[in-house]
Order: structure tokens, then C-alpha cells, then sequence
């Protein structure tokens, strides 16, 4: 769990965007009362929600996915998507019965998603995560959400031996894919967790990946993952 920044430095500016305004109201009260976070704005359409992240620069943006005028997915890519010269960080919030849309959330540039019935210390765990530039991926769920819609992932051609990964990095990226922690990789391949950081590091650097969502993305993309 990560813990606040020490004292003195400047709090998470974080945007709240959810069509249902009491799920809005309770992340924002949520989020305004942790001395590390601030938000600073909030809003019920994607289309005003890309608009406000342009204008006050936020570090953090909570996206629910389905919203009207712009929905959550498109505004994600239009914030954080593939060509945005300065993209904004996107923490995409979605529940089960919108799963279907979590892949191509993590293809439009999100840094990550998490389930609307996580309890509040979880999210405020994303959003720390988030911002400090990782990626969050539910182990609670990454295999169900990005698993379940693997057959809709068009496999890139070429067998895993023209991945250019060792065989003990390409076991690494698998488990990642699999949803496991820094802390369960570790411990099934009987490593330390330090170890495992410098494994993802690799990964990262070699394939030319922004972070753990992108390496979980390339590994379906791949047939590293089922």
C-alpha cells in the first residue's frame, strides 16, 4: 500500500468523472479528505471531462467508462491515447457488468482500472500508484476483464522465440498478464521482489512499453497468455 507523500509536498490534483452523481460525490469526498490529494474539479460527461483536464492540468484523472455525450473510453484516448503530445494520467473506474470495454480502456492509454465496489482505501492506493507514474492493474480481476476478451485480441505474427526476452523474462510476463503482484511473482518463482522490479524494468525497456498495462496488452497481442 502506498503511503502520503511527506509533509510539505504538494498534494494530487485529481479530476472526478462519473455520470452518476452520487458515486461522484462519494469519490470526491473520498478524495478531498486525504491530506495528500486535492480535487479539482469534477464532472458527468466525457465530453467536459477532456475539457477540464486540458484546462486545470490535473494529475490524475478518475474516468468512469460509461458516460453521454463522450463516453469514458473515447475521452481516455483523446487524454492518454497514442500521438497526445502531453497525455494526462487516466485511472479508469468500471464494474463488472462493463467489462467488456476494460481492453480497449487499456489500448486508449489508461494506467490503469479498478472495480466501482473497491473499498476506498484501494482506490486511494490507485490513485497514489497512478500518479507516481506505475500502473495499476486489479489482480483481483485482471485475468477475468483482459482474460475473458483475450479471442477479441488479434495476435500479431511471429512465434514467441522473436520476442526479444530472455526465457526467465518471458516467464515474467506471462505471470504479469496472469495479474500476479511484484510480491506473488516473487514468490512463485522463488526470487526476491527486487529482483522481480529489474525483470519488469527489462521487459519495459526491451519491448518498448510505457508500463505493466501496455506488458499485459503485448502479452495477448502475443499468445504469451491465456
Amino acid at each position: 500500500m502506498n503511503t502520503p507523500p511527506p509533509s510539505g509536498s504538494a498534494p494530487t490534483r485529481v479530476l472526478v468523472c462519473d455520470d452518476q452523481a452520487l458515486i461522484r460525490m462519494g469519490l470526491v469526498t473520498i478524495i478531498d479528505a486525504q491530506p495528500d490529494m486535492e480535487v479539482v474539479g469534477e464532472c458527468g460527461d466525457g465530453r467536459t471531462g477532456v475539457d477540464l483536464a486540458r484546462k486545470l492540468d490535473p494529475d490524475v484523472v478518475v474516468m468512469d467508462i460509461r458516460m453521454p455525450v463522450l463516453d469514458g473510453l473515447e475521452a481516455t484516448r483523446l487524454l492518454a491515447g497514442a500521438g497526445v503530445a502531453h497525455p494526462v494520467k487516466v485511472l479508469v473506474v468500471t464494474t463488472f457488468n462493463l467489462d467488456e470495454y476494460v481492453y480497449e480502456a487499456l489500448r486508449a492509454g489508461a494506467s490503469g482500472f479498478l472495480l466501482k465496489d473497491a473499498p476506498p482505501d484501494r482506490l486511494l492506493h490507485g490513485i497514489r500508484t497512478v500518479a507516481m507514474g506505475a500502473a495499476l492493474l486489479d489482480p483481483d480481476v485482471t485475468r477475468q476483464l483482459v482474460g475473458r476478451y483475450a479471442t477479441r485480441i488479434r495476435p500479431t505474427d511471429g512465434a514467441p522465440e522473436d520476442i526479444p526476452l530472455t526465457p526467465r523474462e518471458l516467464e515474467v510476463l506471462r505471470l504479469i498478464a496472469d495479474g500476479l503482484s511484484n510480491s506473488e511473482i516473487a514468490a512463485t518463482l522463488v526470487i526476491s521482489q527486487e529482483t522481480v522490479k529489474t525483470f519488469v524494468s527489462r521487459i519495459l525497456t526491451k519491448l518498448n512499453l510505457r508500463d505493466r498495462v501496455q506488458a499485459v496488452v503485448y502479452a495477448f497481442r502475443h499468445g504469451l497468455a491465456s
